[in-house]
């Protein structure tokens, strides 16, 4: 009988403990690669980007790919992996592989 009630026991640890280590952090993920629901929305749609969107830039953060395949290079790529890309009359200086912002003109 207390075989049984250990091995109970050591499998609902074990489930919990595997639940707890494959869920994934939800909040991280939407804070730094997305727009919020309604402009992506909008985005997917071909929509254009309401004004003060850049607002929701800031340094640091990475740039949503909706928003980068929006922009246009120009300045390209330099020795430190950064190039500037014009959307919407809004300049972002960003490194290219990671999409990290440096700067917003």
């Amino acid at each position: 009988m207390m075989k049984y009630l250990l091995i109970g026991l050591l499998t609902v640890c074990l489930n919990l403990m595997t639940s707890l280590a494959l869920a994934k952090n939800d909040k991280h993920h939407d804070n730094y690669n997305s727009l919020p629901p309604g402009l992506q929305k909008n985005v997917n749609r071909g929509k254009p980007l309401p004004p003060g969107w850049q607002k929701k830039l800031a340094r640091g953060d990475i740039l949503d790919d909706s928003i980068y395949i929006r922009g246009r290079v120009v300045v390209p790529l330099g020795r430190d992996g950064a190039i500037t890309i014009n959307v919407d009359g809004t300049f972002i200086k960003l490194y290219e592989h990671t999409r990290e912002i440096i700067d917003i003109f």
